[in-house]
């Protein structure tokens, strides 16, 4: 099939993510055209020919929060500058592609134009599971406005699609036809990874400067090897049991799969390859973001970890780290068979949709 996929450029986790479907949707021998937008683009654009940009939504974020004002304003000015002249040939471009079906990540353009032309649509992204899924209200306390917000937005992001299909390690009931969870999607990295047991913390902080919790992390007396804290250094810079490493894939992957656990964000790329792996993980989302919230309180209501509003009270590490055996042995009754469930579905449903009975 002729296939148009979108893919949102804001966060990481939706470029990975898709990368794995479009490798698996050309190696079944479907023809893609591909719309990114932001880092995504660059992204995608290594590992793939043709990779088109659009302009798509951005946050900013100050001091691990999301900035909402500034956001919307940022977001309106950069719409109105870009969205004219790139959404024209955009249009143009798709329109000689003549695609038979659109699978979007949360990517708006693409799914307006399968609208407009009456083209089946499949989502593919983690997102969707806010609003497609019932939470408890112990998993919302505290945050039903976040949550009702939240919903609301990924509800009209991509509306009416003829099947979402939503990347999770948690289950909750599902509410809405025509939705089916797997497994988090993982890179072939992650896959191919020499998972072992070990004894060092793997630390990923986007927050520089962070002196009281590099004071935290050295009182737990374990090696920890920290990314993002000092993101301009090129080489390795030691300070007792602390490992500041400059970011590489290859080393990060592997600390990952070599390490006793995981002090990081609320993102869900992430925690699902903790997850995968079996490393217990300490989740710190960003303020405002509830998307991240649920992650955080799911990890930690299957037991494969605990969550955190802040890092600032060192009990909260202290508290993880004693935390981490029991969190192991929940862990060891995870399965996941790489990413053999997400391909099963997405054929399933192109060969619905080549029938005509998506």
């Amino acid at each position: 099939m002729k296939i148009l996929y979108g893919v949102v450029g804001e966060g990481m986790g939706h470029a990975m993510r898709s990368r794995v479907v479009i490798e698996h949707l050309l190696a079944q021998g479907h023809e893609l055209e591909i719309m990114a937008s932001g880092r995504a683009t660059d992204f995608l654009s290594k590992r793939f020919a043709g990779v088109n940009r659009i302009h798509g939504l951005h946050m900013i974020y100050e001091e691990n929060r999301v900035r909402r004002g500034k956001t919307l304003w940022s977001n309106v000015l950069s719409g109105a500058t870009g969205t004219p002249k790139n959404i024209a040939a955009y249009f143009e471009l798709i329109k000689d592609f003549r695609p038979e079906l659109t699978v979007s990540d949360f990517e708006s353009w693409t799914y307006l134009y399968a609208k407009i032309h009456r083209l089946p649509i499949l989502s593919v992204d983690n997102m969707q599971i806010i609003n497609r899924c019932t939470h408890d209200a112990e998993i919302l306390a505290g945050h039903e406005a976040g949550f009702q917000l939240t919903r609301a937005f990924v509800k009209s992001k991509l509306p009416f699609c003829n099947h979402y299909v939503i990347a999770t390690f948690f289950r909750p009931p599902v509410r809405k036809q025509e939705t089916t969870l797997v497994p988090p999607i993982l890179r072939p990295e992650i896959i191919a990874a020499n998972r072992r047991p070990g004894e060092h913390l793997l630390v990923y902080q986007t927050a520089e400067g962070n002196d009281a919790l590099s004071a935290t992390l050295a009182k737990t007396g374990l090696e920890c090897r920290i990314y993002g804290m000092r993101r301009n250094i090129t080489e390795e810079q030691v300070e007792g049991n602390l490992r500041y490493r400059p970011f590489s894939e290859e080393g990060f992957i592997d600390d990952l799969a070599s390490c006793r656990a995981v002090i990081a964000g609320g993102g869900f790329t992430l925690m699902g390859e903790a997850v995968y792996l079996r490393k217990p993980m300490l989740a710190v989302p960003l303020g405002r973001q509830f998307e991240q919230v649920l992650n955080a309180r799911y990890l930690e209501r299957e037991g494969f970890g605990r969550g955190a509003d802040s890092l600032d009270d060192p009990a909260v590490v202290a508290d993880f780290v004693k935390a981490i055996p029991a969190c192991e042995e929940k862990l060891a009754g995870y399965s996941q068979d790489g990413n053999r469930r997400l391909f099963e579905v997405m054929d399933g449903l192109l060969d619905r949709a080549h029938a005509g009975v998506l």
